[in-house]
């Protein structure tokens, strides 16, 4: 007589357990992806910055200083930082208002106006500026209702913050937005049933959550008002000393062929930029950390 067949405790009985640290992968292991991994950022980002700093000490501390250090490149250095960070300021304001906005309430055109707010990463940035500018000038649409005022913003510094803001709004709005999504209403609830008002219940409750969240986007808008050219240029008016952003003095730079020169003043905005980023990067970690400790007790 044929013995039963085996049971089905019997069949996985016999399969050889797997180490406990044997994981399936779906790409490859850590070497291989760690490798190309350094290979592509040197490729892309590590080398080109690394040519921008050679360049710029190939001629000898004396001629970068010179070139970085000039009246006119200082003046275009206060207009771009200064103006980055105010425009990036008032974008995490009305950012977070707008993406509160999109989160929190349902309104006719809401579709209309969540996809609006992505325009400035699909427009040419040229195309932003001339729109601008059309817009701004004293015979434009808006322009003209400013000039009774006495206020004027195409050609001045306040056109190029307009343009700062214009292009920054997205990355605080985008970067906020999700987090709000998730984000429990009950503990809203909670807070105004212990009797905290409006103002106690953000600051106390909604702003440590948001708080990582702004500072990357205040930290992205930032980095991208810096760098922006083509949005700027056109509503500038590119005076001397008083609307002259530092890209355009790289670019002047260059056009004389005056590669030291345009290399220091990159070499500059390089280092400030990456301070100003390593110090919002820095803030942000401390937030999360804060939030984590508090969220544990």
């Amino acid at each position: 007589m044929s013995s039963a067949a085996p049971t089905a405790v019997t069949l996985v009985a016999s399969v050889p357990e797997l180490p406990k640290r044997a994981k399936r992968r779906v790409l490859p292991g850590f070497g291989p992806t760690m490798g190309f991994t350094l290979f592509y950022l040197s490729l892309i980002v590590l080398i080109p910055l690394s040519a921008v700093f050679i360049k710029s000490a190939g001629h000898g501390f004396d001629a970068f200083w010179a070139a970085a250090s000039a009246p006119r490149v200082v003046a275009s250095y206060k207009l771009s930082f200064g103006l980055s960070l105010l425009a990036a300021a008032i974008n995490l304001v009305f950012g977070l208002i707008l993406a509160w906005s999109l989160v929190r309430y349902e309104f006719f055109g809401k579709k209309v106006v969540d996809a609006l707010i992505d325009l400035p990463f699909a427009l040419p940035t040229a195309v932003a500026g001339i729109a601008l500018t059309a817009l701004y000038a004293p015979n434009g649409w808006i322009g003209e209702l400013l000039v009774p005022w006495g206020i004027k913003v195409a050609f001045t510094p306040l056109g190029i913050l307009i343009a700062l803001i214009f292009i920054g709004l997205p990355f605080i709005v985008r970067t906020v937005q999700p987090v709000l999504e998730d984000m429990e209403t009950e503990l809203e609830e909670a807070a105004a049933s212990l009797g905290a008002q409006r103002w106690q219940t953000f600051r106390l409750v909604v702003l440590p959550t948001l708080m990582p969240a702004l500072l990357t986007g205040f930290a992205l808008a930032f980095a991208r008002a810096v760098g922006e050219y083509g949005s700027v240029i056109f509503i500038a008016g590119n005076l001397p000393m008083v609307s002259e952003i530092t890209p355009l003095m790289i670019i002047s730079k260059l056009e004389q062929y005056d590669y030291v020169g345009a290399t220091a003043i990159a070499a500059v905005m390089l280092i400030f930029s990456f301070t100003l980023l390593l110090l919002i990067n820095g803030l942000q970690a401390w937030s999360s950390r804060r939030n984590g400790q508090e969220g544990r007790k």
